[in-house]
């Protein structure tokens, strides 16, 4: 998934759960779980891209993470504190910023290439347009649950 996909679920995590020791492990556990849904990220044919292409277009997947993510906490979610949902959105994308090096930079140690082979078992890639279309549709009914609920 992108890290917007992934910044949208930990706002929900963070907005729906006020304990972080329980807020923790869930948003670990969704990033891979939400892995599994079929799905584009800036990842997806990045061997056929340059490595400048692929950094800047993850890169700016980062930024409009967080600032969709302030935008919902603004818009639905105002009782959220917002450095506790800053700090449940980088856990939320923990496994993609630690396997950055390693992708990015080729720095192959521990535990960037470990991480990185547990996230490909997970992974479930989906071309433009249907594997935006699939994240868009599950975010917007974890959203929508979330605020029924």
């Amino acid at each position: 998934m992108t890290a917007t996909a992934h910044a949208v679920l930990g706002t929900v995590i963070a907005a729906k759960i006020g304990n972080p020791v329980l807020a923790v492990p869930i948003a670990i556990t969704s990033h891979f779980l939400a892995d599994v849904f079929p799905h584009w990220d800036t990842a997806t044919h990045h061997r056929e891209k340059s490595k400048k292409r692929f950094l800047i277009e993850s890169l700016f997947d980062v930024a409009i993470s967080f600032i969709l993510s302030y935008i919902l906490i603004f818009v639905l979610f105002p009782q959220t504190n917002l450095n506790y949902a800053f700090f449940i959105i980088v856990v939320s994308q923990l496994p993609d910023w630690i396997t950055a090096p390693y992708v990015f930079f080729k720095i192959k140690i521990q535990p960037f290439v470990g991480i990185h082979k547990l996230q490909k078992a997970f992974n479930t890639r989906l071309d433009k347009p249907w594997g935006i279309i699939t994240q868009v549709l599950l975010l917007i009914l974890v959203v929508v649950l979330a605020k029924v609920f």
